[in-house]
């Protein structure tokens, strides 16, 4: 069996801090954190969607956890075909994946970055979450082959936000081709009533680890503000209904990340204890401290080498669309 870690998307989200759910005189980044770690075993960055991540700011967050706890890094918007604004582009490169040179030194940097939590045992994964518009095909499998190539060793976990991956006819390609690469594949939550609507499948395609994130059931999904978005709070019989594919996912993988993303105000957090305690099958503890949902012991997902760049290729770069 192996360990369940539950943990939100980012600890940093204004909402969260706005919240009041940070204590006083916990309130600057390194008191967040430790606040945060204290309670939950792992989070994911999604700063490094925006802007590309800082050696020093890895080696503060390492040295500002326990033992055992773990980051999930989501991958900068351009190494997944997201629209990328130059102001956060390094030395003045623009932002264009089709160039080699700009990747190579895109690449470099993030993985400088990341560096010092991987080379700390803290690495828990690096999400690659692609935009609406990456379907199967080829150029979305050398996209693939590329991000693993450059990567080497690394925990990966791929989000895909068109359901095509996820129909009938398609799925078991897709499961394929992400063991091929030693991927884990990422099991959403969200709602089921738009056409972009990704299904709560729930493959097993790498052994050390799978990922659940918890989007919320707002029908705002991809066309309201982030607060609209991201509005909901999700019950304990709507989280209910996880627990079997959990623990199920937990017969797999060595780990098992689940994580919430409806960051509106403290709603993740909420969610996150929630979660851990129908999976403990605890109540809250007196003091407030949420107590881990681990199934049983074991360490995190091996680190792996340092990855070394490697030449891009512009074919493989995938679709790019406005928006």
């Amino acid at each position: 069996m192996g360990e369940i870690l539950v943990g939100t998307c980012s600890w940093t989200d204004k909402a969260l801090v706005a919240s009041g759910w940070y204590p006083a005189g916990r309130r600057d980044a390194e008191g967040r954190l430790r606040h945060y770690a204290e309670r939950f075993p792992v989070v994911e960055v999604d700063s490094s969607y925006y802007a590309l991540p800082s050696e020093r700011n890895s080696l503060l967050w390492a040295e500002r956890t326990p033992d055992g706890f773990v980051f999930d890094v989501k991958a900068f918007s351009l190494l997944t075909g997201h629209p990328t604004r130059a102001a956060v582009m390094p030395g003045g490169l623009p932002a264009d994946p089709r160039d080699p040179r700009v990747l190579d030194e895109v690449w470099a940097r993030f993985a400088a970055g990341v560096e010092p939590l991987r080379r700390a045992g803290r690495l828990g994964s690096v999400l690659f979450q692609f935009p609406p518009w990456f379907r199967p095909g080829q150029r979305a499998e050398a996209f693939l082959a590329e991000c693993a190539a450059r990567t080497g060793g690394w925990p990966l976990a791929v989000e895909f936000r068109h359901p095509s991956w996820w129909e009938p006819e398609q799925a078991e390609d897709t499961v394929a081709l992400l063991a091929r690469h030693g991927m884990a594949a990422v099991a959403v939550d969200m709602t089921q009533s738009l056409p972009s609507s990704v299904p709560p499948v729930t493959p097993v395609t790498s052994s050390r680890l799978a990922v659940v994130r918890f989007h919320g059931r707002s029908t705002a999904w991809g066309t309201g503000s982030k607060e609209d978005r991201f509005r909901h709070a999700y019950r304990e019989d709507e989280l209910a209904e996880w627990l079997p594919r959990v623990r199920a996912l937990a017969e797999e993988a060595d780990q098992v990340h689940v994580l919430f993303n409806n960051c509106c105000g403290d709603a993740a957090v909420r969610a996150a204890e929630s979660m851990t305690r129908l999976l403990d099958g605890t109540a809250p503890t007196a003091a407030g401290r949420v107590p881990r949902a681990r199934s049983a012991p074991s360490s995190p997902p091996s680190p792996g080498p340092r990855p070394t760049p490697a030449r891009s290729s512009s074919s493989s770069s995938p679709r790019r669309a406005a928006g």
